[in-house]
């Protein structure tokens, strides 16, 4: 099972409570509305804006915004915010690995490609789609087709 670390989770639950704010936001409001410890936010938020997607502002009314519109943040980049480069294997990072089998291994090209196809895919969601509303249709309709699609296998 692929499984994103805890603090990217966190990140991507931080992002949406950001682009749903009105004003910027501190990391003690954001702790509230969300129940991730205040040390936790602060971390995250740290992370975010090393990598550019939050900007911070100092003072009475300071705090945290977007530092982009939320059509231009995707999941990836917020992952990677987080955890670096999104690699399923370590097959799929260009520097040398401890694997004995890096030179005669026929799969590490095949990872590099499925690995892209899963970073691509990260890319292709927006935060814009991840703030939107979803309706109790729309929930009971993707439950449904999950459940189908787990019947036929």
């Amino acid at each position: 099972m692929i499984r994103l670390t805890n603090l990217a989770d966190y990140a991507v639950v931080l992002m949406c409570e950001i682009a749903n704010a009105q004003d910027r936001v501190s990391a003690q409001d954001l702790s509230g509305s969300t129940n991730v410890p205040v040390p936790t936010v602060s971390k995250i938020l740290n992370a975010l804006g090393r990598s550019k997607l939050l900007v911070s502002h100092r003072g009475l009314k300071g705090g945290f915004a977007l530092a982009r519109p939320t059509e231009d943040i995707s999941v990836a980049d917020i992952i990677e915010a987080i955890d670096g480069p999104i690699a399923l294997t370590h097959c799929t990072e260009p520097e040398e690995t401890d694997c004995g089998y890096t030179q005669i291994c026929s799969m590490r090209p095949k990872w590099q490609v499925i690995n892209g196809a899963v970073r691509g895919a990260l890319a292709d969601v927006k935060l814009t789609s991840l703030i939107q509303p979803v309706s109790g249709e729309e929930i009971a309709a993707r439950f449904e087709a999950q459940a189908q699609s787990a019947a036929r296998n």
